[in-house]
């Protein structure tokens, strides 16, 4: 899908379409901060004269509690999560093509969860931009790790046993810590009336954006 945008008054052209899973890999390992790959049931890639640019991905919350959480049973089975995206050299308003068109391109009716890291520093702005609804923090969470292995991310830890188990493997060395709250966003995909009952479901309030200067809360 091609299209043209107006950045800086230059006109750029653009194009955004599926790519596979394995395709975003370098730039999920290389570029993005998280440094994993994620569950990933539809990926997309943002491409300027052939070289691609960016990637996002979509897949299946981890939580099914989530999926239930946001509206309700009827609807958790049609719920994805924007758990990636990522930009070589994130020029103004790339992100918010890539989010916007990519949207456009995902089954219907879809109903898409994203979550800013107040911890990274992020707000959110691209989904601001692109039109997600706000419904406030992530609830309060702790995450097992190990010191002298913070890079390693908690689910991965719990492949390797139970609690029980981490704790006879690390001891002391294995603590709880406080996961940083997230700002979290959802998009609504589907024909009006779809969309209408999505938000009639909705078990969030729906809140004002937040400001730059929102610092994470205690």
């Amino acid at each position: 899908m091609t299209y043209q945008t107006q950045l800086f008054g230059i006109e750029q052209n653009y194009s955004v379409h599926p790519i596979k899973a394995s395709d975003t890999h370098h730039l999920l390992l290389n570029v993005h901060y998280a440094r994993r790959i994620p569950q990933i049931m539809h990926s997309f890639g943002l491409f300027r004269s052939g070289e691609l640019l960016g990637v996002i991905t979509y897949g299946k919350p981890a939580s099914r509690s989530l999926c239930v959480g946001i509206c309700g049973h009827d609807w958790a089975r049609h719920v994805l999560e924007l758990n990636r995206l990522c930009l070589v050299h994130n020029k103004k308003n790339e992100a918010s093509l890539l989010v916007g068109r990519s949207l456009k391109m995902l089954p219907r009716p879809t109903l898409i969860v994203s979550y800013a890291d107040i911890s990274k520093g992020h707000q959110g702005i691209v989904y601001q931009a692109t039109n997600f609804t706000y419904t406030g923090l992530s609830d309060k969470h702790k995450d097992w790790i190990v010191q002298g292995m913070e890079n390693t991310h908690s689910r991965a830890l719990g492949h390797k046993g139970s609690l029980q188990e981490l704790r006879e493997m690390f001891g002391d060395k294995l603590v709880a810590i406080e996961r940083p709250r997230k700002h979290r966003y959802l998009f609504f995909c589907g024909n009006k009336d779809q969309i209408k009952s999505m938000k009639k479901s909705l078990k969030y309030p729906i809140l004002n954006y937040p400001s730059k200067q929102m610092q994470q809360p205690c």
